[in-house]
């Protein structure tokens, strides 16, 4: 089966020491393609650092909400020098994040939005996180709100880790996005997301690791890795009920619509 990882943060800590070793099973697992997100300035760099060692993976660049009130003018001018080099392939993580608010509400906003503008302006998608406390849809409807006021010229969105109802997938659908389903799925309480996965069309899905966090059943809990995307890629194509080939090569398809091919 063919894989891809959308969203997989090799440019952490805890893959400091063996990244290569990682990258080596990820390949005999058959992941053909991986996105290394940055969250902030340091990770946006480490991202493209390791992208310069290893060609075949992509980068994005951009500020999570949790850092939306760390990062300084001068910071966000270094990404936006970035986000025109053409080993980056989208903007972000970026995105809302009411669970935790690492940052205030107000500066998630901000950072959101000129995170947005940057997609936009260079014409490559976005990768979006969004959490809401458990029971509330808060950030998924400012998400959503803050996508319509783009109107048709906004970034195409990558909803990373889709967390939510399927009400929510299909307003996503509707404005262009895809959604990428994680080891979050397999989790008590994301039976919601759950089913957005299997109503999804199949040329609008993608599966990730989010490594090295949300583990998926079978997978070492301590630290999650690019391989363990076949374990979600196996989920998602008995949800929904297509030949596991057949999955795995509109899998590529996507990645390539909207990242493009190594």
């Amino acid at each position: 089966m063919r894989l891809v990882d959308p969203h997989c943060h090799l440019n952490a800590d805890r893959f400091a020491d063996d990244v290569d070793a990682v990258l080596d099973a990820a390949q005999t697992a058959g992941v053909e393609r991986i996105l290394v997100p940055g969250w902030n300035v340091a990770s946006s760099d480490r991202a493209l650092a390791l992208v310069e060692r290893h060609p075949w993976l992509h980068a994005g660049v951009g500020v999570h909400p949790h850092d939306a009130a760390k990062v300084d003018d001068a910071g966000w001018g270094r990404i936006v020098a970035w986000s025109g080099r053409p080993e980056v392939r989208a903007i972000g993580e970026t995105g809302l994040d009411y669970d935790r608010v690492f940052s205030p509400v107000p500066d998630q906003l901000l950072n959101l939005r000129r995170n947005l503008a940057l997609a936009a302006e260079t014409g490559k998608p976005v990768i979006l996180h969004c959490r809401s406390a458990a029971g509330r849809r808060d950030a998924q409807d400012a998400l959503l709100a803050e996508l319509r006021a783009l109107g048709p010229d906004r970034p195409t969105p990558i909803v990373h880790s889709f967390s939510g109802p399927p009400d929510y997938a299909a307003a996503m659908l509707d404005l262009g996005a895809v959604l990428s389903f994680s080891g979050l799925v397999f989790r008590r309480g994301e039976e919601a997301s759950a089913d957005a996965a299997q109503a999804a069309p199949l040329d609008r899905v993608l599966v990730e690791t989010d490594a090295p966090f949300l583990s998926p059943p079978g997978a070492p809990r301590g630290r999650n890795e690019p391989e363990w995307v076949r374990i979600t890629a196996a989920w998602l194509a008995e949800r929904q009920a297509v030949p596991p080939d057949d999955l795995g090569s509109a899998l590529v398809a996507t990645y390539d619509r909207l990242v493009g091919s190594p």
